[in-house]
């Protein structure tokens, strides 16, 4: 838990990412089951995606890939922006830093479960 703690932190660092996060995690997760319990299906729907929406923006303004983006990357054999450029010098981690410029984690991190 510790390392994905780590690992989080290390990939959400910009004000604005960790606001939309803030507000999105929320409005993905915990608002459609209220709105679901509601009856709501269509709207328990719009928040999902309108959740998911506000953390890509945040890390698009952050400079990475979100979570879900690094995975699928990953499983193409894509390159993957985990940690934005900007932050790579500061002091991260190692096992939480994979190579930015394809995305491959150190075997230490492997095991990490990305997130938006």
């Amino acid at each position: 838990m510790r390392r994905f703690l780590v690992n989080y932190a290390a990939r959400h660092r910009h004000p604005a990412n960790i606001g939309l996060h803030a507000i999105g995690l929320p409005v993905t997760f915990l608002l459609p089951l209220g709105l679901l319990a509601a009856g709501e299906a269509f709207y328990a729907l719009l928040a999902f995606v309108g959740g998911y929406a506000l953390q890509f923006l945040g890390h698009a303004i952050e400079g990475n890939d979100a979570g879900e983006v690094v995975l699928v990357k990953r499983w193409l054999g894509l390159p993957a922006v985990p940690i934005a450029p900007q932050y790579l010098d500061r002091a991260t981690p190692p096992d939480a830093l994979g190579d930015p410029s394809t995305g491959a984690k150190s075997d230490a991190a492997s095991s990490e479960t990305a997130s938006p």
